[in-house]
């Protein structure tokens, strides 16, 4: 299996930014003379950051102008996705979306600045990628997802959990599994993924649910344990890792992720860059990108991603309000 970090994703972008540009593709884009943004909401280092990096070594490959990540963090992606709807409508400044920013965030934010539907205009589906439950090396006690349950139960509200922000998906995730399995436990919110996995790694912090590929780059090191997933079934990434199905808890989530321009873009530059994503995708970087996550390419139309993400808002909404979270203003 081919394993790139994030200085080989870097890496690659840097050598397409250095090899000459293919004038003829720009000349047919569609698109303006200088380079294309794709605003991250988030902090360097998490899986959007990540992913966002892998695709855009493919869409610089196939449209020939340059393709920057420009990381714009701050109160679960809306600080960045805000600047990205108020974009010029050009495309030349897009944004890769997740479930968090563009179907969690109208529920759990009393007054969210950006409409997720009427200020994005949707170009494709990226990929979806699996959440998983990760444990800290420090909890030595904790060695499979019985002896987590049984710990959670005994610590009563004690044991600690990780998210990237009060109402993210991964603090939702682990608040069904507690739910679940009737323990309370302590939920400490971070900024962004890769503070909440440092400090697990520190053993600062017992836990967390996060997509699988950042929790198995720790497991390999050593420095946590992996003892479920939360995914309809077993994956190569994490050999002998159970689902959460098979150990009696329903929940089959994880992160996916899709790329959007600010509203009124005109539909044929949205055209024009849905073909260099469905191309950009099978570029060999952003496959192995994808295969290091476990996820896989799944473009779409515009549409197709505009019913999704319906879909999404709703059933993530009426967790919500079941669970009963909201962010603070």
């Amino acid at each position: 299996m081919i394993r790139l970090n994030r200085r080989a994703i870097l890496g690659g972008a840097a050598t397409l930014l250095a090899a000459p540009l293919a004038r003829p593709a720009l000349a047919q884009s569609g698109l303006p003379d200088r380079p294309i943004r794709i605003i991250v909401p988030y902090n360097a280092g998490g899986i959007t950051d990540v992913i966002s990096r892998g695709v855009a070594v493919g869409l610089q490959a196939t449209l020939g102008q340059p393709v920057v990540v420009e990381n714009r963090a701050g109160a679960n992606g809306t600080v960045g996705t805000l600047a990205a709807a108020r974009a010029a409508p050009d495309g030349t400044t897009i944004t890769m979306g997740i479930t968090d920013t563009f179907a969690i965030n109208r529920s759990t934010f009393p007054n969210l600045p950006y409409n997720d539907e009427t200020d994005f205009a949707p170009i494709s589906m990226v990929t979806r990628v699996p959440f998983a439950l990760m444990i800290g090396a420090h909890r030595r006690e904790i060695t499979d997802y019985a002896s987590f349950v049984r710990e959670a139960r005994r610590e009563a509200g004690r044991l600690s959990h990780a998210s990237w922000g009060v109402g993210s998906s991964s603090h939702l995730a682990f608040e069904f599994v507690a739910r679940a399995q009737g323990f309370e436990k302590l939920h400490v919110p971070f900024a962004a993924q890769a503070p909440g996995m440092q400090a697990v790694a520190a053993g600062q912090v017992d836990s967390m649910m996060l997509p699988v590929g950042g929790a198995e780059s720790l497991a390999r090191d050593n420095r946590a344990r992996i003892v479920a997933l939360a995914h309809a079934n077993r994956i190569d990434l994490t050999p002998g890792v159970p689902t959460l199905a098979e150990l009696g808890v329903p929940l089959s989530t994880g992160l996916w992720l899709a790329l959007y321009a600010p509203a009124r873009t005109p539909p044929a530059i949205i055209a024009r860059l849905n073909e260099a994503v469905r191309t950009g995708m099978r570029h060999e970087t952003t496959q192995a990108v994808f295969r290091q996550q476990a996820g896989v390419a799944e473009p779409s139309t515009p549409d197709e991603l505009a019913a999704f993400a319906r879909a999404e808002r709703t059933q993530w909404a009426q967790l919500v309000r079941e669970k009963n979270i909201r962010v603070e203003a």
